[in-house]
């Protein structure tokens, strides 16, 4: 028998930054743009993507630089990972988090970036940038995707 893959002997504080970037699938879901309801605390996921968001890679245009343009972006760190609540259920980093194992589709499990995008799982082709959209217009472009795992809503 080989020996476990580091997600499921480390915990995400005790990962290295390499494996730590690993765990990230991809997707482009966490940069999605999200509205919280502000009495109920809920969150809604929109089609628009971080102007920093590449709609066909799903990865961020500049990385190593991006709270220069995007101050708000947040930083993915144990310690975040553990408060936030918004984290897509598909998310490489909250499924370590909750002690779940990767999908079969993650970089990490099929050995292959392309299988979160073939799986439907990413946001490829389906965004359009904030850069496009005025604020008070956000409420239009409600999505209920980012919460779908194989045809089935997860929490």
């Amino acid at each position: 028998m080989g020996e476990q893959p580091f997600w499921k002997t480390k915990s995400l504080a005790e990962m290295s930054s390499v494996e730590w970037e690993s765990l990230c699938d991809g997707c482009g879901l966490c940069c999605l743009n999200k509205l919280e309801d502000w009495d109920t605390g809920e969150i809604a996921w929109t089609n628009i993507g971080c102007t920093l968001l590449d709609g066909d890679t799903c990865r961020c245009k500049d990385y190593p630089n991006r709270q220069a343009t995007v101050p708000d972006c947040i930083q993915l760190t144990p310690g975040e990972v553990a408060t936030l609540s918004w984290l897509p259920p598909t998310c490489g980093y909250r499924l370590v988090r909750d002690k779940h194992d990767l999908y079969w589709w993650h970089p990490l499990v099929s050995g292959d970036p392309e299988t979160v995008h073939a799986a439907g799982i990413s946001a490829r082709g389906r965004t359009v940038s904030e850069d496009e959209i005025d604020v008070e217009d956000f409420e239009d472009y409600l999505v209920t995707w980012p919460l779908f795992v194989g045809g089935e809503e997860q929490r």
